[in-house]
């Protein structure tokens, strides 16, 4: 092989005459060359620096002959065009591309097998080079590849083609060597090989058919698709190697050809009636869809997750119930825009398929995971038993019982010794529960934001009765209703078959059979009703799963009536970004990334609101809020990530319900955006402000004399309450006359005032910044509630602790500050000394 590629006497001499004018010159040469001879001029001429007048034409020349070339030699031909190996840069070979690659196909063409992953390579180049003119001479060069992959590649001795599950990441040989007699079975290698080709998020009908015939062919083809795909729902990240001479190399789950053939699998698991298929498709949509890392934008591999979305939203109506259940878990770890957006028409799709709306589909699928009727499971290890019980407000327990009936927390010596596995299987179901518990809690507070209600027998089925979504809705407060406009509230208690609303004022009102339900919101209720349920929920020291009777309310003010179409009422603030995106992704809100690196000097973070779920799929409206933010401090160039942020608008769109072509979104006057969309979306943005803003940092001041935005800092660290705040107030006034600080504390408009022994203290509501008395010195305190003054704050009932724990937070200092003359830390009593 060495030699062919090496001087062909006489060319250099005739591709001189060529070009000195004597036409013809080369070619006659060439021709005058046998097989070898001129196998040996291609490759002197396809190199780089000789693509343009006489090599280009004598190229042409051979490229259409056929010239005896060998595998080895095809190989060798493509391997100068891309990979470790090769001879040309990526500014070279796009220059010479029309030139140098189709001797390199004319080769392919002559042989038997070919080198495929950099075939597709080159076909994807040709795609992108295309624009740079001479569209149909990159388009024939298409056309011939598309040809050459579609051959069947020859499976020798069994054995798979070296373009299926190939060597260019961790995925492939891993598969190979854990699957190699399943691999090697009749009608495999053309199964996967078909398989290798869709190189699109979707398969068409045709390309479907065709897998299906050879995935019925194929030996245990069904188990050939789970294993694989398996393996890609447990790859972990890795860099693989890029063909592309222009690719980053960026971690991923596979690499190119690989990532093509698990596409493949994931659409030909459509045609498998197994039970294992859907929970399985979801699985490799979360593993493919969740950020490098673990978090972010930038998805392990996006065109995995992308396919598998939209297999999930192929799924028939029989399989309709299990697909929406596992596109559901996706979009808290799933934070990418594109699959986001595919996530979200999957579930309408696959829903409308089956006739329900997406959130009547999910309740349907929750598994009970082998709880019994009083939420407990139990599993017998030796002499003892595990209950792994669920209890209100939504808590998994894990406990062990001894021959004598003992109760103990932790398992036992005798269980962890002798019982290793089948604890770990006892504990890997409470993991199981507490996730699940999790989705339950995230999926019923999307139930009050959209204000969806239920026949009376649904919610029973589905919310009031089962062990795992049952215990989360029972610790929380529901209105029935006749139909006849008028909704009464309580707390859902079972009363012989069936259940009661039990009031804040201890009446009870039957759940009748043709009564609708709903989350109970405070925006609906009146003042007095409000109070009723916080005052009731802290007398019975009884935890909500998430903020309901304690939940912030935003109505429309005076100001966002001026200004129509916007709301600017957290406009202006400072945020730290990562504190902030961190926050916003977690709660539904997806943008470009601010910083160099995303060129993203501003962005706009968009969450849909959830839709009623009683909704159809193709009728109502859908709402979108859009919050925008701003580039104010990007730190170093070469971390290229945004330090701070400043905060600006939020507008709100909506459009038409699913059937048919969506229709585009259309911007909304803020007297249109039905009240609890508008208080929603307001409530998430008061918490990004409320958690991330620099005002919210007691050290923030203490780290330099220049330190900026200190005029900002002040004015949020010590202004008006927000709406967050306001509510802690009037929690703290109803939490305060319970401690022993009782007489040591009282409430201003804005301050929380605490008597010290030493002097007297101010903590804002907001930020839970101090100042001393008289003289409005700043006192940076910061809590470490780990210790003594943590732990008698701990001891006093919170209702909630859902804004950064700034209640606990609040208190803590108010512990602390109460007894001033028994603080030892120095750099507080330093303070306290320069306050006086």
């Amino acid at each position: 092989m060495v030699g062919i590629t090496g001087p062909v006497a006489g060319l250099d001499e005739a591709v001189a005459r060529e070009r000195a004018g004597a036409t013809g010159t080369l070619e006659g040469f060439l021709d005058s060359l046998d097989a070898a001879g001129r196998r040996a001029a291609a490759f002197a001429l396809q190199r780089p620096g000789t693509h343009r007048g006489a090599a280009e034409r004598g190229l042409a020349h051979l490229a259409g002959q056929r010239l005896g070339w060998s595998a080895a030699e095809s190989d060798l031909m493509l391997a100068r065009l891309l990979g470790r190996d090769a001879v040309f840069g990526p500014s070279e070979l796009r220059e010479a591309f029309l030139v140098v690659v189709p001797i390199a196909l004319s080769a392919a063409e002559q042989v038997e097998e070919y080198d495929r992953t950099r075939l597709r390579t080159l076909r994807h180049l040709a795609e992108s080079y295309r624009w740079y003119g001479d569209t149909e001479g990159y388009g024939r060069i298409r056309r011939r590849i598309d040809a050459l992959l579609a051959r069947e590649a020859p499976a020798a001795d069994g054995r798979l083609p070296r373009h299926l599950l190939d060597e260019l990441d961790d995925y492939g040989p891993a598969m190979r060597a854990a699957h190699e007699e399943l691999l090697s079975g009749a009608g495999v290698a053309a199964f996967l090989g078909h398989c290798a080709l869709l190189d699109k998020p979707r398969a068409t009908r045709v390309w479907r058919r065709r897998a299906a015939e050879l995935l019925a062919g194929a030996g245990r083809g069904a188990e050939v698709v789970r294993r694989l795909l398996e393996g890609i729902a447990a790859q972990p990240e890795h860099r693989v190697h890029d063909m592309n001479p222009f690719g980053m190399g960026a971690p991923s789950l596979a690499g190119d050809a690989n990532t093509s053939l698990v596409r493949g699998l994931l659409w030909a698991a459509l045609e498998v009636p197994e039970e294992w298929v859907v929970p399985l498709v979801g699985a490799v949509a979360l593993q493919a869809g969740t950020g490098l890392g673990g978090h972010g934008g930038m998805c392990r591999s996006q065109p995995i997750a992308t396919a598998a979305v939209a297999v999930l939203g192929e799924c028939p109506a029989g399989r309709a119930e299990e697909a929406v259940a596992e596109l559901g878990r996706l979009p808290r770890r799933v934070v990418n825009r594109t699959v986001a957006k595919g996530i979200a028409r999957a579930t309408e799709t696959v829903a409308a398929r089956a006739g329900m709306t997406a959130s009547m589909l999910r309740e349907r699928a929750v598994p009970d995971l082998g709880l019994d009727g009083r939420g407990v499971r139990e599993t017998a290890l030796g002499a003892y038993t595990a209950e792994l019980a669920v209890r209100e407000p939504g808590t998994a327990l894990l406990s062990f019982r001894g021959p004598e009936g003992r109760l103990l927390k932790t398992a036992p010596k005798e269980v962890r010794e002798a019982r290793a596995e089948e604890l770990r299987e006892v504990r890997a179901g409470l993991r199981k529960v507490s996730a699940l518990l999790s989705e339950e809690r995230a999926r019923l507070e999307e139930h009050l934001a959209a204000g969806t209600a239920w026949p009376a027998e649904d919610w029973q089925r589905y919310y009031a009765d089962p062990p795992v979504t049952g215990a989360v809705a029972r610790a929380l407060v529901w209105e029935a209703g006749d139909g006849g406009g008028e909704w009464t509230a309580g707390l859902p208690e079972r009363a012989g078959g069936g259940w009661v609303l039990a009031a804040a004022d201890g009446t009870a009102r039957p759940v009748g059979a043709g009564d609708r339900l709903r989350l109970w919101h405070p925006l609906r209720a009146g003042d007095e009703e409000v109070a009723g349920w916080r005052a009731a929920l802290l007398d019975r020291e009884e935890r909500q799963p998430f903020k309901q009777v304690f939940r912030e309310v935003y109505p429309l003010t005076p100001a966002e009536r001026e200004t129509v179409s916007y709301s600017n009422r957290f406009a202006g603030h400072v945020l730290r970004y990562g504190q902030a995106r961190a926050l916003m992704t977690g709660r539904g809100w997806a943008g470009r990334h601010l910083g160099y690196f995303s060129e993203g000097g501003s962005s706009e973070m968009v969450k849909e609101l959830p839709a009623p779920g009683e909704l159809p799929a193709a009728e109502g409206a859908r709402w979108r809020a859009r919050f925008f933010v701003d580039l104010v401090d990007g730190g170093a160039v070469s971390d290229g990530v945004a330090v701070l942020c400043s905060t600006d608008q939020v507008r709100f769109e909506r459009r038409a319900g699913a059937a048919g072509p969506r229709g585009a979104w259309e911007q909304a006057e803020l007297t249109e955006v039905p009240a609890l969309v508008l208080s929603e979306a307001l409530r998430d943005v008061d918490l990004f402000v409320g958690v991330a803003s620099v005002g919210a940092d007691p050290e923030w001041r203490d780290r330099g004399e220049d330190r900026g935005y200190g005029d900002y800092w002040r004015s949020w660290g010590f202004g008006e309450l927000t709406a967050g705040a306001r509510v802690r107030r009037e929690t703290l006034a109803r939490l305060l006359p319970r401690t022993r600080l009782a007489d040591r504390v009282e409430l201003t408009d804005r301050f929380l005032r605490v008597r010290g022994e030493l002097g007297a203290y101010r903590i804002h509501l907001g930020s839970g910044n101090v100042l001393m008395e008289p003289s409005d010195a700043y006192l940076c305190v910061v809590v470490d509630r780990s210790r003594e003054v943590g732990r008698a704050a701990g001891k006093v009932f919170l209702p909630f602790e859902e804004d950064g724990g700034m209640l606990s937070v609040i208190l803590s200092k108010a512990f602390l500050l109460a007894a001033d003359d028994r603080i030892t830390d120095p750099t507080i009593t330093a303070q306290l000394r320069r306050g006086r």
